[in-house]
């Protein structure tokens, strides 16, 4: 049995990697963003703007209600899943800031009149002068899977299994707080497998991008 289980995690680790080799990267990196970062000691994650693309026959069965909701959840289930990633880090001493809870950012948003259906329309200065950070992160979603496991049970039951995810794009970047200078954007595009929760997306996301994320020491992922 044991090793029955170290055969699986090893065909999973090697899906993996198999998808991270074969997806389509794009990464800038200011080259003032060390030195802007020194001066940072919080950020705040906003929650990202998602878009479900489900096939066809699939859309016929879910009503655009459904839909919202469901990419409503995806993009606070993103905005743990990175809130969690930068928390693991913390623990281990690989993260010199602090990161804003998202129930607390969602909270002063909401209180400002900001929510899911305008937050694109948000300057990232503004909202970093609302949130009381020094930076914020802000980000698209595309996928053809939703992560998520309310809407991934939900639309398991209307259409049967869902097999492996066919494709998924993130588009993430970091603004600095004072002016909304862009720092760092991190566009990528999956193929196939990555994995089954949001959690699990933002990690292999976030592999070998963090090694240029001045927030982010030295380590090995």
């Amino acid at each position: 049995m044991k090793k029955l289980v170290q055969l699986l995690f090893s065909a999973v680790l090697f899906s993996l990697v198999a998808t991270v080799a074969s997806a389509q990267t794009n990464l800038y990196v200011n080259p003032a963003f060390d030195d802007i970062a020194r001066d940072h000691d919080k950020i705040a994650i906003i929650p990202f703007k998602t878009d479900i693309q489900l096939r066809p026959k699939q859309r016929e069965k879910v009503t655009d209600e459904d839909l919202y909701d469901m990419e409503m959840n995806e993009s606070l289930g993103l905005q743990e899943g990175m809130y969690s990633w930068f928390l693991k880090r913390k623990k281990r001493g690989k993260l010199r800031i602090e990161v804003q809870e998202p129930r607390r950012t969602n909270a002063i948003l909401s209180e400002q009149g900001i929510d899911y259906d305008n937050i694109e329309n948000q300057l990232p200065e503004n909202l970093a002068e609302i949130l009381g950070v020094d930076a914020v992160i802000m980000g698209t979603f595309s996928t053809d899977k939703p992560m998520s496991e309310g809407a991934s049970v939900a639309l398991g039951v209307l259409f049967g299994a869902w097999g492996s995810t066919n494709g998924a794009e993130v588009n993430m970047s970091v603004n600095n707080g004072t002016d909304g200078e862009l720092l760092w954007n991190y566009n990528k595009r999956i193929t196939g497998s990555y994995g089954s929760t949001p959690e699990d997306l933002i990690n292999v996301l976030m592999r070998k991008a963090s090694r240029r994320l001045a927030y982010t020491k030295s380590e090995n992922h």
